[in-house]
């Protein structure tokens, strides 16, 4: 192993030794475009109507959209926190029946890079805000960048959002490969991800593409991803 590929995996490390103290679902997707995030706002939406105090937070810190999905116009966000603008807290956003939300900021290509050190201290910071809420609710950004492999760490449930498309099938694959693998060389306990199947037709296509991307990963990652749900096209979305 290279000197350069040993320090990336140890900073990768010591960004993920620290849970969050809540629960903390992480919303990830091998592919964009799959609806991760309309999920997320919709699931922080529906959890906070049944009187939940929940936290959306924005991941993709590089392309954050979270807040468009949800027609808010903050102030503020982790890009201000991380800059020392803003305390964390000062951040967060109220949104729909009372959710809480935590927004990235959108088109800072510096904000896109791997950086361990700005990870520690948004983990530390979230941690610290955590124990305000009954649940924290992650939307990453899509693929398996180190801020996902990271983040994902300090999840108690990974969802992965897939859709019957090849190529999203393909990524969620790598996706479930990759956290497994990155799992293995840091040594860190993560959960096998939940399947969430977007765009599906019924249930008999949920079942059949659970089944055939689990058997896959059964095969290939001695991992067997279970099926959390699944949604239907819906144009009233």
């Amino acid at each position: 192993m290279s000197a350069a590929l040993a320090q990336e995996r140890g900073e990768l490390r010591r960004a993920s030794v620290r849970r969050m103290g809540v629960p903390f679902v992480l919303l990830t997707g091998g592919k964009g475009g799959v609806g991760k995030t309309t999920l997320a706002a919709n699931l922080g939406v529906e959890l906070a109507r049944a009187g939940r105090k929940v936290l959306l937070v924005d991941l993709d810190l590089g392309l954050g959209n979270l807040h468009v999905a949800l027609r808010l116009s903050p102030r503020a966000s982790v890009e201000d926190a991380l800059a020392g603008r803003r305390r964390l807290e000062d951040c967060v956003v109220a949104g729909p029946c009372g959710v809480h939300v935590l927004p990235a900021g959108s088109g800072n290509p510096v904000m896109a890079e791997s950086d361990d050190e700005r990870r520690l201290q948004l983990r530390d910071a979230l941690a610290a805000l955590a124990p305000r809420y009954e649940l924290l609710v992650g939307d990453s950004a899509a693929g398996i960048g180190p801020d996902v492999l990271a983040f994902a760490t300090c999840a108690d449930h990974v969802l992965a959002v897939t859709t019957p498309d090849p190529a999203a099938l393909t990524d969620a694959f790598g996706l479930v490969k990759a956290l497994g693998c990155f799992a293995h060389e840091t040594g860190e306990e993560l959960p096998t991800p939940e399947l969430v199947l977007n765009l599906v037709s019924g249930v008999d296509e949920a079942g059949a593409l659970h089944r055939k991307l689990s058997g896959v990963c059964q095969q290939f990652l001695s991992r067997s991803p279970r099926l959390a749900g699944w949604l239907p096209r819906a144009p009233g979305v």
